[in-house]
């Protein structure tokens, strides 16, 4: 059990029989009373994301989660393969494990984690930075801007990202997954 004044962005815990992880956080303290934690959570199970508050001093019971490295074979339109590179098992998992934006991130080839609760696996997490290759460009003529002008790509996955007007169609480019910005050309 963990005091909910040590809830941060990306805890998991368990409340009313549900597997919750922490999205984000607000400590509020009025003048007079008890504390409250203001917190945005997902249900790691049906994927609804709720929010809810919780008074100083309450508890709630943490989960021991389990990580395992895998890499991302394909997607059948319905589940998504994915090969363990430990055991070689190949774990299918529903698309609606997965954020649709997050679904944009995913390559052929990727390794991502995927953790697991008593055998039954409840979330992922992909790698900060990946390398995507420019399949589409918006044309774009540098003007009298005073500050760095930019267009939207589209890379081979179908994600969308602002970048500099030099990346062309072909270019490879980093882009930090975890606010979909670009981070260089490589």
């Amino acid at each position: 059990m963990i005091d909910v004044n040590e809830l941060r962005k990306g805890v998991t815990f368990t409340m009313d029989n549900e597997i919750y992880k922490v999205l984000s956080f607000q400590f509020h303290k009025p003048g007079r009373g008890n504390a409250t934690i203001r917190t945005t959570l997902r249900n790691l199970r049906t994927g609804a994301t709720i929010h809810h508050n919780f008074i100083s001093g309450n508890r709630v019971e943490e989960v021991r989660v389990d990580t395992i490295e895998v890499e991302y074979l394909y997607d059948d339109s319905e589940f998504l393969h994915f090969m363990n590179l430990e055991t070689y098992e190949q774990p299918v998992l529903n698309r609606s494990v997965f954020d649709d934006d997050d679904l944009l991130y995913l390559k052929e080839g990727m390794q991502i984690k995927l953790k697991s609760y008593v055998g039954e696996i409840i979330d992922y997490e992909l790698p900060n930075t990946v390398d995507y290759e420019v399949v589409e460009s918006e044309m774009a003529v540098a003007g009298d801007t005073a500050t760095g002008a930019t267009k939207n790509v589209t890379t081979e996955t179908g994600l969308q990202v602002q970048v500099p007007l030099f990346v062309d169609v072909g270019d490879t480019i980093r882009v930090d997954t975890r606010d979909r910005r670009y981070i260089t050309r490589v």
